[in-house]
């Protein structure tokens, strides 16, 4: 059995794991994601109990329970970069002998769930609604650095893109890639059905446009036109693609859902959704519950 070496398994002197600084005690089964570092808060906020609280860098975590369930509440930061930091240290702590530097024998499956927000690209998504990213398409590239990248997304969609769109091959090769079907199916009632873009930026990689252009100004009218099999491209974000990889490859059960605060096909954008964002944590948590 392989030991991995300190300059890859890096564990601080407290026995927490590096970025994260957190301990396989401090972990749940069930994790939720956020973003931003002050979302934390607020979902931790419906709690009955809290065991820790966390934070280094971007990374906030608490962990206590919710009708009498155990969660972790952690933020990631923006992009998938952080997620695969995330994600890696968090199935580091789930599966890893600290102690022997080994993989444990008997695995352990985590739920991840990220709570984001985003922008949707057909007129017929409102601001308000959750979009559950049953598909992500990865912008980025992180996946294809991983073994095993061909046998968990799906190719056939990804060939139908790339010719639709006349890819640009200077650009990161795009990725699909599902979330885990039942907990899509946990929150199908509630939620919107969606395509997900995770892009690596949030201007030129998502068409938005200051004073640079984007190298292809017309790529979002290809993405929006994009149909396979009935299915259309829905919104944008920039993490989703990444967890429901990592998650898939690593034996997790991962997903994405989003509040919509901006309506790229109509150029709308709401400032003020926390309101919103409240309603998608609050219908999480009473989901999440539930598994």
């Amino acid at each position: 059995m392989r030991t991995i070496p300190t300059s890859e398994l890096i564990i601080n002197s407290d026995g927490s794991i590096f970025h994260l600084h957190i301990k396989p005690e401090h972990l749940a089964d069930i994790v939720i994601l956020v973003g931003d570092p002050g979302r934390v808060e607020m979902v931790a906020s419906y709690f009955e109990e809290k065991e820790c609280n966390i934070a280094s860098r971007e990374f906030r975590t608490i962990t206590g329970k919710y009708k009498g369930k155990r969660m972790t509440v952690i933020s990631t930061g923006i992009g998938t970069d952080n997620i695969d930091i995330v994600v890696s240290e968090l199935d580091a702590l789930a599966n890893i002998d600290f102690e022997t530097r080994t993989e444990k024998e008997q695995k352990r499956q985590l739920t991840l769930l990220r709570l984001g927000t985003s922008g949707a690209i057909q007129p017929d998504i409102p601001l308000g609604s959750f979009v559950f990213a049953r598909t992500s398409i990865g912008f980025d590239g992180l996946l294809n650095f991983y073994a095993g990248r061909d046998g968990v997304c799906d190719l056939a969609i990804e060939k139908a893109f790339v010719e639709h769109t006349g890819w640009n091959p200077q650009l990161p090769a795009p990725y699909f890639i599902n979330a885990d079907e039942a907990l899509f199916e946990h929150f199908k009632e509630h939620t919107v059905e969606g395509i997900t873009i995770a892009a690596p930026g949030f201007y030129g990689p998502q068409g938005r446009w200051l004073r640079i252009a984007p190298a292809d100004k017309e790529l979002n009218a290809k993405i929006e036109s994009f149909s396979y099999e009935g299915r259309k491209i829905t919104n944008f974000e920039m993490e989703s693609s990444a967890l429901a990889g990592l998650g898939k490859l690593m034996g997790h059960r991962a997903g994405t859902i989003c509040t919509i605060i901006a309506q790229r096909a109509v150029k709308d954008m709401n400032t003020d959704y926390k309101p919103f964002v409240r309603q998608m944590i609050e219908m999480a948590l009473d989901r999440l519950a539930m598994l």
